[in-house]
Order: structure tokens, then C-alpha cells, then sequence
């Protein structure tokens, strides 16, 4: 089979609950990888149930996308209970694949619903060719979740000698360890990370001892978590390996995360896959910055340009000290030149405003009058979830988003 220069993959994003969902493939995502409220990771989520299932699936469908349900604990003999049910309404509901990390669920799986793919996790850690090759003889999985340890040499190693789908991790939080298998949280909170439970223990503030020796204070305190993926640089090589899925993490993110994101990436995958070949620097610093609009912690590409060393470490006092106050607010209505906005970040005068709109491209302004919900004009507005009114060129949908406009 002859690969085309440019293979465009499916662009797969995270949602916590439905509106997220929605709000994902409005905002151009192929597919939205979710979790039900058992037998999932991310029990913090606020997850779905099994009427949101069926609600997601639909809305998808009607959008010409499709719903992935994460079924990726690590079983313990009572998990078992009422999950073959639950693999048949998934089919039923029109679910596209799970998501598993147990040989055990992919199996049955292929049992009791055959018609739902079964798609190997990246909790599996599979890293190379050879370990591709026996999952899928193993499960016979339609689609293989490489681990965020994967250098891109490797990546296109796997791609090259696999006949399955790849999917592999593009943007999002990493693992300080191998991803899935650290017990930080296990041992010191008696949250199991395997079950759903991680308490991102490595994100922690501890004191550093040197021979018993305090070297840190109080405003010095350590952390040892991974900074973010953000794998913008990589994209184009990772096009051409022929990789299947391009993958958000967050589905504990914000509905302004999901959007931004998501948009971002959208418009880069289908800029690189319409020229076929390299985007000028110019077009990259702009795809990077919209990238990091929605950005709150410290990024590095992942492991794709060698394994992780100290430079992948936050090693600050806090790992999320730079929180990212560019979202505005979301659209309530639009009407003769005047917009209502429910506020969720300061917002002054003279701001440059960019409007987020689902199938096209930002458009942006410069704020000249704001006034608060009676019509009162203002300078500024710092309290958030209240209502302004403020003057646009133009019209905006009700539901987008508004941000600070990158620099």
C-alpha cells in the first residue's frame, strides 16, 4: 500500500462530562474519549452516565464524530461485577471502541460486544515493536495506545512494522514516572492510581533533607512533577510516521481548555495535511501560540526528542504557580453591536479580545466601551460569573468563548 506524504489523523480529545463533549466536537475534534462511572480511571471526573452515554453518542453521530469510553482500570475480582452489561449497552448506545488495560476486559469484549473496537491503553506501556505485535496477537486490539515514554524514532519504528492503528499522545499532563505504574499515590494516600484514584502526589510540596539538613523553607518547597506534553513540534513528523490518532489528555480540563485546544490543534492538523509538507516558522509560531493560550503549567515537547531529563521537571515552589487567566467569559447573546457576556477572568478597557467560535477562525477586537448588566459603563470588571454587556464589531454566536488575545 503506497502511504500518502501526509497521512491526516483522527483527532481524538478529552471530556469529563457532556458538555465538554459537545463542546470538543463543536470545536473540530474527530472523536472525544470519555469515562463512565465505573470500571474507568479519573474517578475525580465528573464522568457520565449511562443516559449522558447514550446522549454523547448521539450527538456525535449527528456531528460526524464519535464517542471512545475508557474502561482502563486494573481489575480486582469484584470489578468484574455487572461489567458484561455494561460492555453491551456501550455497544448498544452506539459507542465507536474502549479503552481497556486488561487483557482480561479486551477479551471479553470481543465476546459480549463485537461490534465495539477494543483499543490497548497506554497504561499497557507499550513502547516498542515487538511489544505491539504481541498485544495484538494477545487481544487482538483494533488499535494500540503507544506510552507518553515513546521517543519519535521509536514511534515511526512501531508505525513502519505494525498493520494495526497507532495512536499516540500529542498535548497534556505526563507522567513522572512510566505512565499508570507509579504507587506515590498507593502508599501515601491509599488511592490507588490503577483503580482512578491518583492523588498527583508527585505535584506535592515536601521539604528536600540533606543528611537530615532542611534545605528548603516555606517558600521554597519542592515539586517533582512532569511538566506538560505539548508536541506542536513534532506534529509533521508524526503525520508522516502514519500515526492513526493524535491524543488531548485532560479530562479533568475546563470547558475553555477543551475549546482552545482543540481548536488549536484542529486547524494545525488540517493546515499541515492541505499543504503536504512544512508549514513556514511563521505559521508554526502561530499555531504555538494559539496552542499555549490555554496553557497553566511549563511544557516540553515529551519524550519524542529524547527521554526526559531535569529540563522535563518543574522544580519550583509550586507547579502551578502560572495560572493561565486569558479565558474572559462565554457568550450569552449578541445583538445590535452589543454583547452579554458571563464573566470568568478580569477583563479592562482597551483589552484585545479574540472570539472563539466553533468552524472558523478567531476573530479579534479591541474592547472600546463595557458596561454591566444594566447598562452602566465601566472601566473594568473583576468580579467573576457576573454578567457585562460590551460593544463588537461584530456578531458572535451564543456559547463562544472570549480570551485575551495571544501576543
Amino acid at each position: 500500500m503506497t502511504r500518502k506524504p501526509f497521512y491526516k489523523p483522527e483527532l481524538l480529545a478529552p471530556a469529563g462530562d457532556l458538555l465538554r463533549c459537545k463542546t470538543a466536537i463543536l470545536y473540530g475534534a474527530d472523536a472525544v474519549y470519555i469515562g463512565g462511572q465505573k470500571y474507568s480511571l479519573r474517578s475525580r471526573a465528573s464522568n457520565f452516565t449511562r443516559d449522558d452515554i447514550a446522549e454523547a453518542c448521539m450527538f456525535a453521530k449527528d456531528h460526524g464524530a464519535a464517542i471512545h469510553v475508557t474502561v482502563n482500570e486494573i481489575p480486582h475480582e469484584e470489578d468484574f461485577d455487572g461489567l458484561q452489561d455494561y460492555l453491551k449497552f456501550l455497544e448498544q448506545a452506539g459507542v465507536k471502541a474502549i479503552i481497556a488495560a486488561s487483557p482480561a476486559i479486551m477479551r471479553l469484549c470481543r465476546q459480549v460486544a463485537p461490534r465495539l473496537e477494543v483499543h490497548c491503553s497506554t497504561q499497557m506501556s507499550t513502547l516498542n515493536l515487538a511489544a505491539v505485535q504481541q498485544m495484538i496477537a494477545m487481544t487482538d486490539c483494533d488499535r494500540v495506545v503507544l506510552g507518553r515514554e515513546c521517543t519519535l524514532e521509536e514511534v515511526k519504528a512501531i508505525t513502519a512494522g505494525c498493520s494495526r492503528e497507532i495512536e499516540v499522545f500529542i498535548h497534556g499532563g505526563m507522567c513522572v514516572n512510566f505512565s499508570g505504574r507509579c504507587t506515590l499515590s498507593n502508599r501515601m494516600t491509599l488511592r490507588d492510581a490503577n483503580r482512578g484514584g491518583c492523588a498527583q502526589s508527585c505535584r506535592w510540596h515536601y521539604d528536600v533533607l540533606e543528611n537530615g539538613r532542611q534545605l528548603t523553607s516555606e517558600e521554597t518547597l519542592f515539586t517533582m512533577g512532569s511538566k506538560d506534553m505539548m508536541a506542536m513540534p513534532v506534529l509533521q513528523e508524526l503525520m508522516k510516521a502514519n500515526v492513526a490518532s493524535l491524543k488531548i489528555e485532560g479530562r479533568m480540563k475546563t470547558e475553555y481548555y477543551v475549546a482552545s485546544v482543540v481548536s488549536a490543534y484542529r486547524h494545525l492538523i488540517d493546515e499541515i495535511a492541505e499543504a503536504q509538507g512544512e508549514l513556514s516558522p511563521e505559521r508554526l509560531n502561530y499555531h504555538r501560540r494559539e496552542v499555549s493560550a490555554a496553557e497553566n503549567r511549563s511544557t516540553w515537547v515529551g519524550n519524542y526528542n529524547g527521554i526526559g531529563n531535569e529540563e522535563s521537571i518543574i522544580y519550583r515552589a509550586h507547579s502551578n504557580d502560572n495560572v493561565n487567566h486569558a479565558f474572559l467569559g462565554t457568550v450569552l447573546s449578541c445583538q445590535d453591536g452589543m454583547l452579554e457576556l458571563e464573566t470568568r477572568n478580569p477583563i479592562d478597557l482597551k483589552d484585545s479580545i479574540e472570539v472563539l467560535e466553533p468552524g472558523r477562525q478567531n476573530r479579534s477586537f479591541v474592547l472600546e466601551e463595557l458596561q454591566d448588566e444594566n447598562g452602566n459603563p465601566m472601566e473594568k470588571s473583576r468580579i467573576p460569573m457576573r454578567i457585562v454587556r460590551m460593544k463588537v464589531p461584530f456578531a458572535a454566536a451564543p456559547g463562544a468563548l472570549l480570551r485575551k488575545e495571544t501576543e
